[in-house]
């Protein structure tokens, strides 16, 4: 899609909660937001899609071309991405689909869209369908009016993500276990699943860690130098917790082949840190936070 085009669809996607005329009239589109594996920069990218219960699916089809994707390379290195639904705006994990399971999917896809299959005729490329869980409905997002509410909904986010990560790792291994040496992966193929979210987990940690670091620690500890040993030690344990995080990373380069009884101890080992670092945080730094109103008050002109 030529850029100018494809700037002109965004445009009269966010001006008319979604709806697009000319080629893409009565289409379902949505728009994905994407952050480049290199530049760091973000792209945003109008996707056809198919629903799938709670789950969006959208095509890496790249209209049949040899290569993948730009969008598809970025959410490779970059899992969490922005979706635009109508006139709803949500923040997802991207996971490609394997196998067995990636060929189910990309068949509900050709049955509501058949120009996927012409797509995937053009090319030896595998096109790779990839999975956009929607926000639960049912799901009541705390209000969040102080710095200290911010804090606590990362510290919930990132618990939770550490629950997935073990969830999804046991049942890989659970179905891994149950297939000969040498057989067919294990449906439903969580590998990838298990990375894409084991790395949104450790990047959305590393930037957290380095905003403490580099931002709120340093303007605390000027309103508060009594508390220094307190911040001393939450940057040794970001310190700690990085190596712990690097260790199941390697680990979960090739999850295929890890070792289970090693892999569930590195994650025991970090969900242990982890846990009990966010405690010692939030019992020392929540009273503090919690009179400084969120979203910041814009600067005064």
């Amino acid at each position: 899609m030529p850029q100018n085009f494809q700037l002109s669809v965004i445009a009269e996607f966010r001006a008319n909660a979604g709806k697009v005329g000319g080629p893409f009239e009565g289409s379902d589109l949505l728009l994905l937001t994407t952050t480049g594996a290199r530049s760091g920069t973000q792209h945003t990218t109008p996707l056809g899609y198919v629903r799938d219960g709670r789950r969006l699916l959208v095509v890496a089809s790249n209209l049949g071309a040899p290569l993948h994707p730009d969008w598809y390379r970025n959410l490779l290195a970059r899992p969490t991405v922005q979706v635009e639904l109508g006139d709803a705006e949500f923040e997802s994990l991207a996971v490609p689909a394997e196998g067995a399971r990636r060929d189910e999917l990309f068949a509900r896809v050709v049955a509501e869209a058949p120009g996927y299959a012409e797509y995937q005729a053009a090319t030896d490329r595998v096109l790779p369908v990839v999975v956009l869980e929607l926000p639960d409905p049912d799901a009541t997002a705390p209000a969040i009016t102080s710095l200290a509410d911010k804090l606590v909904e990362v510290h919930t986010w990132l618990r939770a993500q550490l629950l997935h990560v073990g969830a999804e790792t046991e049942a890989h291994f659970a179905a891994r276990a149950s297939h000969p040496a040498g057989g067919e992966p294990p449906a439903p193929g969580l590998g990838l699943q298990i990375r894409q979210r084991c790395l949104a987990f450790c990047q959305a940690l590393e930037f957290h860690h380095d905003s403490e670091d580099g931002h709120m620690f340093p303007t605390m500890e000027g309103y508060h130098p009594h508390l220094m040993d307190v911040f001393d030690r939450l940057r040794k344990e970001h310190r700690s917790i990085g190596a712990v995080q690097a260790s199941l990373a390697a680990l979960l380069a090739d999850v295929a082949i890890a070792e289970p009884d090693r892999f569930r101890a590195e994650l025991a080992r970090m969900t242990e840190e982890l846990t009990a670092h966010l405690d010692y945080e939030e019992e020392h730094i929540l009273p503090l936070l919690a009179g400084v109103p969120w979203p910041p008050a814009p600067p005064a002109s």
